[in-house]
């Protein structure tokens, strides 16, 4: 065989410079893919760690522009009704009061006396999503009404929500408060309404309740002033806050009108500093303890009557 025929193998050191090479590229390979995988990882830390300071000064930007919202038009975080014009959208929902009997066979239900020297004054706490709450508006709504516009009683409705963790997770009573704020800020002559419509139709506890939206059309349903101002404060949980501080400081006490009492439930019904604990569904036993409330005020403010002087005798002659 000729020297040309020869085949061209390479030698062993050709063969182990050639592995040396091959090695040395594997090696650059991976360094280069080390260097950009971690090039990579900073700059993903990088932009995790700027997105997280950002959402952080987002929110506590949020926190400081927004400002804790107060209703207006409330007295120790309550709505005072002087005065019924509409009680609500539909008045063939109320429930007129039980007279009753007497002993001549009539009927009739106490009622405080207008020409009292002042006003029996009658706060009530209210969480709307309580049965009872709604049982007592339910029974005596009529009569409140009637008493209110015969100037006989102002009547105080305060919102609480003491029943927040009981709807699924929503907080419809705090939500429900806060819509009632909304409302008394922003068309008080309608807060009556509203008030009588959420307990007149109660979503029941363990329920979602009402959400913002029907809740902002419950007062677009009375017919609110200022509608669109209404239904943005109730979405935007304009009162949230001040709902919840209202509660606690009905549950710290002493509520409205009282020297001790403090909220424990709802209803709770406060007239002339004297809470109420008779049957909520009975409007003659109600109206018989805010006629006696009546009668007690009366007599502290009745003048004491003055002695007459006993003429002394003239001896005689």
């Amino acid at each position: 065989m000729s020297s040309d025929e020869t085949p061209n193998v390479p030698t062993p050191r050709n063969s182990r410079e050639a592995v040396r090479e091959k090695a040395q590229q594997v090696h650059a390979q991976q360094s280069r893919a080390r260097i950009m995988r971690r090039i990579i990882i900073g700059a993903v830390a990088v932009v995790a760690v700027g997105a997280i300071g950002t959402a952080i000064t987002l929110a506590v930007s949020a926190q400081v522009s927004k400002p804790q919202l107060t209703p207006t038009g409330m007295q120790s975080d309550g709505v005072v009704v002087n005065d019924v014009t509409a009680v609500t959208a539909s008045d063939e929902s109320l429930t007129s009061p039980t007279p009753a009997p007497t002993e001549a066979g009539a009927t009739e239900t106490p009622s405080p006396e207008p020409t009292a020297p002042e006003r029996v004054e009658i706060h009530v706490y209210v969480d709307y999503l309580s049965p009872d709450a709604g049982e007592f508006e339910r029974a005596n709504s009529r009569q409140l009404a009637s008493w209110i516009n015969q100037g006989a009683v102002s009547v105080s409705y305060h919102p609480v929500a003491l029943l927040t963790a009981s709807s699924n997770g929503t907080k419809y009573s705090l939500r429900a408060a806060a819509a009632a704020a909304c409302v008394a800020t922003h068309s008080p002559e309608q807060f009556y309404a509203f008030n009588h419509d959420l307990l007149d139709d109660q979503p029941k506890v363990g329920s979602d309740g009402l959400s913002d939206a029907q809740l902002a059309d419950v007062a677009g349903a009375v017919g609110v002033d200022n509608a669109k101002a209404v239904r943005s404060c109730i979405v935007d949980g304009d009162f949230v806050t001040w709902a919840k501080d209202a509660t606690t400081r009905a549950i710290d006490g002493p509520l409205a009108g009282s020297d001790d009492l403090v909220l424990s439930s709802t209803p709770m019904i406060v007239a002339n500093g004297e809470a109420y604990v008779g049957a909520l569904d009975d409007p003659a036993e109600f109206s018989q303890f805010v006629l006696t409330v009546d009668n007690d005020a009366s007599q502290k403010s009745a003048p004491a009557p003055t002695p007459t002087p006993t003429p002394t005798p003239t001896p005689s002659s």
